[in-house]
């Protein structure tokens, strides 16, 4: 009973040294988290706005003025895949990973198209094993992204990848932060620019939000506009100057890394409040089990002393 008791104490004691840990992990990630979040809500109505003006101007604008409206036959797709450096974050990466596979599967259904993956962050490597596509490339990701200038690399392969024909369609598959409780896995096309494209390929159904409401009443502002300036269409069209070839190739690659930025900014966030949430489970968990092995370790030391008494009171009887 005593080595029983011995055994006890020191898995007591390992335990609550893990429980040190997953908690400075924890306070550690809720620092992280708020930054990321701050960082994410700062830039995310910029970044819708800056879609909805994509939309726009590839719906009433001639394709053929610049590269990146034009659109071509799917035969190659080029999938940047944001995720992690590290684990310990729950199922934040696989929840990522399993979204991509059933984009996979239906765009081999639709397109039968050629799928490189392009990886930014470490944990990116199990989707190599899981998608068995090839990888391109491979970017380091920051732990808190803060500037555009961070992601530029990354935006500039893709944008002229697309250009050069290399890829006929760029996927952005990253995971929406909605509230420290749900990340949402998300699929975004982001190239080719073209009329509809603010849809989102949502793997796993979500609520409506605030951007949801808001844009919901776009097409009616839309409509109001065309019919006082539109064309025969009722679409209203651009003016640009002082050059459209200027205006449109300083304006369309920005807008396109704008997309990308605020991806891995929804991702920071999301990956940090996923791991202060996993490490504050792991947390409550060795609590639970180090109160359960105390009562454990009680019962018996109890039992070993009621023995040891037992033992006693039978030797005095023997001897008397």
């Amino acid at each position: 009973m005593a080595l029983n008791t011995k055994a006890i104490k020191r898995r007591i004691k390992s335990i609550t040294s893990t429980r040190k840990i997953t908690k400075a992990m924890e306070m550690i990630s809720a620092v992280k988290m708020r930054r990321a979040v701050l960082n994410a809500l700062a830039t995310r109505n910029y970044a819708v706005q800056a879609w909805e003006i994509i939309n726009d101007i590839a719906k009433r604008t001639d394709i053929k003025l610049h590269p990146l409206l034009m659109h071509r036959p799917i035969k190659k797709i080029g999938l940047i895949f944001i995720t992690s450096n590290r684990g310990l974050a729950g199922g934040f990466t696989s929840r990522l990973i399993a979204a991509a596979q059933e984009y996979v599967k239906s765009a081999n259904l639709e397109t039968n198209a050629e799928i490189d993956l392009i990886l930014m962050g470490k944990q990116g490597k199990k989707a190599i094993y899981r998608l068995n596509k090839k990888v391109v490339a491979q970017f380091e990701k920051i732990d808190l992204t803060t500037k555009l200038e961070e992601v530029i690399p990354l935006s500039q392969l893709a944008i002229q990848d697309y250009i050069n024909g290399t890829y006929d369609r760029v996927v952005v598959a990253y995971t929406h932060f909605s509230s420290a409780l749900q990340q949402v896995p998300r699929l975004k096309q982001i190239l080719p620019l073209e009329k509809g494209l603010n849809q989102v390929l949502d793997i796993i159904e979500e609520s409506i939000t605030e951007t949801d409401l808001e844009t919901s009443n776009v097409g009616e502002s839309e409509k109001q506009f065309s019919e006082a300036w539109g064309d025969e269409e009722g679409l209203s069209t651009y003016r640009f100057e002082p050059k459209t070839s200027l205006v449109l190739n300083n304006l369309l690659p920005r807008l396109v890394e704008m997309q990308v930025y605020q991806a891995i900014l929804e991702s920071d966030a999301s990956e940090h409040s996923a791991r202060m949430l996993a490490m504050r489970n792991a947390s409550d968990a060795a609590k639970d089990m180090i109160k359960e092995l105390n009562y454990i370790f009680n019962k018996a030391r109890q039992a070993a002393i009621t023995q040891e008494i037992s033992e006693i009171v039978g030797g005095a009887a023997a001897l008397a």
